[in-house]
């Protein structure tokens, strides 16, 4: 544990006595173009903003109610999802859809034709284009409600097996699928994430995230965790990232930055486009758990990345392989802290045959070990027999974290 506050039961208890106990304390900071667009939330703001939004859903729909949210990522994106929580609806996050990409709108549109959400959440900025989708629910505009709503607020009963939020598969081989993910499972799995990450063992992390925030691994871990452990969080929007990838590692820098990470594509994004000027600028001596998971972890990458960043205090043995999935809630597997990412080179033959065997061909990373209370089997899946060392097979999950279906 990081301090003293008892387990919570669901992440609205967990914000709530956040909010009670350190209600000053900085609990989200968002980083901007300018400094003027920056925002910082202590505790206590983001609890109010969460009750007033909730309050004004109470007012819109029943528990139960899906409300579907569309934002960028930002601070009306946490203060909304956490008002789904504290009103009993079932979040739905999404994003809104980039006009000039037409599979963008298909997937919101299956998404609410799916969902059959009360209302869609969003900015007064985006209402006009969202008024625009035919048989669309009615509209929520979270930044222009009254603070006064918050008096409204009534807590509701929450149980571990309430669903508290719909996660929406990529939809990039078939329709999006939405995994119910319950209260249950988000406190196990921000425990599994905890002792994952060695929070648990290390009160003075601070997390930097630029993962969107209607993605598993963004929600979750980047977003969730810091309020879920009580450490200082710095966000930034994946744009952000994208349009300049130094940014993602000056905020490491900056704000003394311990647990970030990404897809293996952000590590290779920064070994190619951060240049040597700018490398004197940067401490990454303190950056002690850089997570890779999402896709492919690729050996040349990390070696790349540590080669480069070695200059500014970055050592290898801080990668951390993280492995999960949102039918799982995020996080199954991963690497110990501390103790890099390892490898084995096989033999690309024995490989194709479903043997891992070592050799001079593909090098093979590892996706680390079980959590606490959790197990994991390698199967055949025609057998259905869990299968001997050094043979592949499908990787099989257990354990309180398991969503409850699609």
């Amino acid at each position: 544990m990081t301090d003293a506050f008892e387990l919570p039961s669901n992440l609205v208890q967990a914000l709530q006595r956040r909010a009670a106990l350190t209600p000053d304390r900085v609990a989200l900071r968002f980083l901007a173009e300018t400094p003027e667009q920056a925002v910082v939330l202590s505790y206590r703001e983001l609890d109010q903003r969460a009750r007033t939004i909730a309050g004004a859903l109470q007012a819109e729909a029943e528990f139960g109610d899906r409300a579907v949210l569309l934002f960028p990522s930002g601070p009306d994106y946490v203060a909304a999802f956490f008002g789904c929580l504290y009103a009993g609806v079932i979040a739905v996050p999404a994003y809104p859809p980039e006009s000039a990409k037409r599979h963008h709108q298909e997937r919101l549109l299956s998404i609410i034709n799916d969902a059959e959400p009360r209302l869609l959440l969003t900015s007064a900025d985006l209402s006009d284009a969202l008024l625009q989708i035919e048989g669309a629910p009615p509209l929520l505009c979270v930044d222009t409600l009254d603070g006064a709503l918050a008096a409204s607020w009534v807590a509701p009963n929450l149980a571990g097996d309430h669903i508290a939020f719909l996660q929406y598969t990529s939809g990039s081989t078939a329709l999006p699928k939405g995994v119910q993910v319950s209260h249950g499972n988000l406190v196990a799995n921000e425990l599994l994430i905890r002792h994952g990450f060695g929070i648990d063992l290390n009160p003075d992390d601070v997390i930097v995230s630029w993962l969107p925030l209607y993605h598993d691994m963004g929600l979750i871990g980047g977003l969730l965790q810091p309020i879920f452990s009580g450490v200082p969080c710095v966000l930034m929007s994946p744009s952000y990232f994208l349009g300049r990838p130094l940014r993602w590692l000056e905020a490491i820098s900056e704000y003394g930055g311990t647990i970030s990470g990404g897809p293996d594509f952000a590590y290779r994004l920064c070994s190619e486009r951060v240049s040597e000027s700018a490398l004197e600028r940067l401490d990454l001596s303190g950056w002690r758990v850089a997570y890779s998971g999402s896709e492919p972890i690729r050996l040349d990458t990390l070696d790349r990345f540590g080669e480069k960043f070695a200059v500014c205090g970055f050592t290898t043995d801080s990668f951390m392989a993280s492995y999960g999935l949102a039918e799982a809630t995020l996080f199954v597997a991963g690497t110990p802290r501390g103790q890099g990412i390892g490898n084995l080179r096989v033999d690309d033959q024995a490989l194709a045959q479903n043997r891992a065997e070592p050799g001079e061909g593909s090098a093979i990373m590892s996706c680390g070990i079980s959590q606490p209370d959790h197990a994991v089997l390698i199967v055949d899946p025609v057998a259905l027999n869990e299968l001997a060392d050094n043979a592949v097979g499908e990787v099989w999950a257990a354990g309180p974290s398991i969503a409850h279906g699609y």
